[in-house]
């Protein structure tokens, strides 16, 4: 058996914390630079408010309907998404972090009752941290997705499922036609994995619940639509087709990318952007414990407004793989001074590091080279301090100084305080 125990609104339920007055209000947290919806309270829900709606589309609703709006406050939820995490391991013997609020977890060879087990590990959450989440166990990954979507709909909107079945739903306990009605009541579209084009495609093939999917006849899928899509039908019907995956594999690129809160125009602003991307991008790198063979810039400007058009690229090779933060620095600062050019608002830019490969493995150096060995402990010694006293704490010269207005950083206007992760944002309550 398999759990998947999820954070609801996730980012909404993280500003709350700290903020308890917001509980029950309608909430949206914007994505970079307060440009569309990447989270909303169930009011928010209630409005009709949708996932990706542009905030200059919704903004009316704060006068109308007292619609709170948030900038993201990444660093929170990072530190909100460990804490929960830790806790959500307690579920069972091993564990994969699926994204920022979601975790499969293992239940086998854990004795009792699961859903009993789901319940104290879901309040410890809640008294513990402050999220609220649901869990859905199943055998399969996919049927383990399906039963939190159906906890957290039958807790969300009463009615649409059994109510017993609300914030804990265990598929894997349920009698074969009980099942069977409740995928009858799920549109195709909910099951994991059935994006909006294979969902319409499914629906002319008359198969229009997750219940018509999971009794489709599995030889005619895999023809017409391939074997990942089989899979999911079988992972439906209880078969195993996905492994936990406790390890994620290393990332084959690595890539740090940002839209401007301010048109840039000149050099200058440019590489201190770049020279902070391909720092971000560096620290990533060294967390996997890989090296990069090639660095590749990038900017442009924005396809909606009106102007000249720019939009270039530019891949630097690098003389011996590295992780080391000045090097790849000066290969993006490098590249992204071969294909300027004055006379642009430019609206994004980013650094992407490619062709990499595992950091254990030794390549010889050239005996010209002036450093032919990267500063390891250098580079150790830079990500601790960092960490310890705020990203940003010592950099690279070329990224400019904190103390002074960046025009291209993202707009967040309406960014709350980084309550756990900054001594001079920590919570204080007065009497």
């Amino acid at each position: 058996m398999l759990a998947l125990l999820d954070g609801n609104n996730f980012y909404v339920s993280s500003e709350t914390v700290f903020r308890p007055a917001l509980a029950g209000l309608p909430v949206v947290v914007l994505s970079n630079n307060d440009g569309c919806v990447i989270s909303r309270s169930d009011a928010a829900r209630a409005l009709g408010i949708k996932m990706g709606a542009p905030w200059f589309k919704v903004s009316h609703l704060a006068d109308s309907d007292g619609l709170v709006a948030l900038s993201a406050n990444f660093p929170l939820y990072g530190d909100i998404s460990d804490r929960m995490m830790s806790l959500a391991a307690g579920l069972g013997p091993a564990q994969e972090i699926y994204s920022i609020d979601e975790c499969f977890v293992s239940l086998d060879g854990i004795p009792g009752d699961l859903v009993d087990r789901a319940r104290r590990v879901r309040a410890r959450i809640l008294k513990w941290i402050g999220i609220p989440c649901c869990v859905g166990i199943g055998p399969t990954k996919t049927l383990a997705k399906l039963a939190n979507h159906i906890a957290k709909n039958a807790e969300r909107k009463p009615g649409s499922y059994p109510a017993h079945l609300a914030q804990v739903c265990h598929l894997g306990a349920m009698p074969q036609a009980e099942l069977l009605d409740l995928m009858a009541s799920t549109a195709v579209g909910e099951v994991w994995g059935i994006g909006r084009r294979i969902e319409a495609q499914l629906q002319e093939a008359n198969i229009r619940t997750a219940r018509d999917l999971a009794t489709a006849d599995v030889p005619t899928i895999r023809q017409r639509w391939g074997v990942v899509l089989e899979r999911t039908v079988r992972e439906l019907q209880g078969v195993a087709c996905l492994q936990l995956d406790e390890q994620p594999a290393p990332k084959k690129e690595i890539a740090c990318t940002r839209s401007f809160g301010h048109p840039v125009t000149t050099l200058p602003e440019l590489l201190e952007a770049i020279t902070e991307f391909a720092t971000r991008a560096a620290v990533k790198l060294r967390d996997q414990q890989s090296l990069a063979n090639q660095v590749m810039v990038f900017a442009h400007t924005s396809p909606f407004r009106s102007g000249p058009r720019f939009s270039r690229s530019c891949v630097t090779p690098l003389s011996r793989p590295t992780a080391d933060t000045r090097r790849l620095v000066a290969a993006g600062v490098a590249g992204m001074r071969k294909i300027y050019e004055s006379g642009y608002l430019l609206s994004k830019a980013g650094v992407m590091l490619l062709d990499l490969q595992d950091d254990k493995i030794e390549q010889g150096a050239l005996a010209l080279e002036p450093e032919s060995k990267d500063q390891t402990v250098l580079m150790g010694t830079l990500d601790e301090v960092n960490r310890r006293y705020g990203r940003g704490t010592v950099t690279v010269g070329s990224a400019g100084t904190s103390n002074k207005p960046r025009g291209w950083e993202m707009k967040q206007a309406r960014r709350t305080p980084a309550y756990t992760t900054d001594w001079n944002d920590l919570a204080i309550t007065r009497a």
